[in-house]
């Protein structure tokens, strides 16, 4: 990571910057909404290995004094999805992408929830909401490297 940092820094034109948009490390969370009411009902299971590496690396190369940190901030971040198909798309591909274990047991419970709320039945319709918070850096290059 260390690397790819440096090649950025390479390439950048003198005071540029570089943009490090990533998923805070936190435990995404996931609940149900129907119209203005939410409902927290788990958080997810993650390792936040790589997280730390790179949080590791961008402290390196600022402290080695080839980026200075501009700005950071946190903000929210929701993935709303109509069905449990949808749902069970995107936990597939995060868990696939990320080497993250099963979160089966999060369908199944999940599934037991919607099938609790569809028999409650208001007339509002039920989504399902996974939220976690991104953190977006802004780098400065220095030139004095």
């Amino acid at each position: 990571m260390v690397h790819a940092l440096l090649e950025a820094h390479r390439v950048l034109k003198p005071d540029g910057l570089l943009l490090d948009l990533r998923p805070a490390a936190v435990h995404r969370r996931v609940g149900i909404a129907q119209g203005d009411d939410y409902q927290l009902l788990w958080r997810m299971r993650e390792s936040f290995e790589d997280d730390h590496a790179a949080d590791r690396a961008i402290a390196q190369v600022t402290g080695d004094g080839y980026f200075k940190s501009a700005a950071r901030t946190r903000f929210p971040c929701f993935r709303v999805m109509d069905t449990l198909d949808e749902f069970r798309e995107w936990l597939l591909d995060f868990v696939t992408r990320n080497e993250h274990e099963s979160h089966d047991w999060l369908v199944r419970r999940l599934e037991r929830k919607l099938a609790a709320v569809a028999l409650d039945s208001s007339s509002a319709k039920t989504k399902i909401v996974v939220s976690a918070p991104l953190v977006l850096r802004v780098l400065k290059k220095q030139d004095n490297c």
